[in-house]
């Protein structure tokens, strides 16, 4: 069985490498930009198959899609889309640049991937593509507009996917991680406070999460499970969430690009 993870040289991504290297009969596809993070952890994990690529490029697709066809014979199992990242700002400070620059990361190079592997991971079914989103692509926040957009997107996509691929065999599932400390996501402000440690998870949950969402068969899970409440209570009482939100505007994600 073949499991290719993005963003596997940090956080999110390494824990689910991790995470799946203990199942019995499954070879690992590591893809991300920093080629020496990658070949260290391959060869912590007892080997891999390392794709050094940035994901925005227009040749990254082909490129992995090169490496399955000549390493694995063109088999795909699990297809986890983790890579991403977020920019801190407001929409008058940063316009559509911002908006852009997210999109490109979190949605676009997603699809793209997506699409170049689907062939293999059809032909390889019963086999499953997790998403990873964010519980910001479900509730909107202050001063992350941009990075949520591109998060609802994921989300949106995901659902039709889901129902688009049943027939052929793959199942989509979604992750939605609330606050997690990562390197690209460390989380300071909540950590540094008492009342507001127990808003982070970890990566580890996050990678039980998504092996759940992909071979698991699970249709989305959120990270942590309770953080389910907040689009709910979104969806019915808005008001009372934006009062909330207004109250706890420095609840937003690190300036970085995550586990590339």
């Amino acid at each position: 069985m073949i499991a290719l993870v993005t963003g596997a040289s940090s956080g999110i991504g390494e824990a689910t490498a991790r995470r799946i290297a203990r199942e019995p009969d499954w070879d690992l596809v590591l893809v991300a930009r920093r080629e020496e993070r990658l070949r260290a952890l391959a060869d912590e994990l007892g080997g891999a198959t390392v794709v050094a690529a940035d994901l925005v490029e227009p040749d990254a697709p082909a490129k992995v899609r090169e490496v399955l066809e000549r390493e694995h014979g063109g088999r795909l199992h699990l297809l986890v889309n983790n890579a991403g990242g977020a920019w801190r700002g407001r929409f008058d400070e940063g316009g559509w640049a911002d908006v852009q620059r997210h999109m490109e990361l979190n949605f676009d190079a997603v699809c793209r991937l997506t699409e170049a592997l689907l062939p293999m991971l059809r032909a390889s079914a019963p086999s499953s593509i997790v998403n990873v989103s964010s519980t910001a692509g479900r509730v909107g926040r202050p001063n992350s507009g941009a990075y949520s957009a591109s998060k609802f997107a994921l989300a949106g996509w995901s659902d039709a996917l889901c129902l688009e691929e049943r027939s052929h065999g793959v199942h989509v599932g979604l992750v939605l991680p609330g606050f997690v400390a990562t390197e690209g996501f460390p989380q300071r402000e909540l950590l540094e406070r008492r009342a507001t440690r127990w808003l982070v998870s970890s990566p580890d949950k996050v990678a039980e999460a998504i092996w759940q969402a992909g071979p698991g068969g699970k249709a989305e899970r959120y990270v942590p499970r309770a953080y389910w409440l907040v689009p709910a209570l979104r969806a019915l009482a808005p008001p009372l969430v934006r009062r909330a939100q207004a109250d706890r505007r420095g609840l937003t994600p690190s300036t970085r690009r995550d586990a590339e």
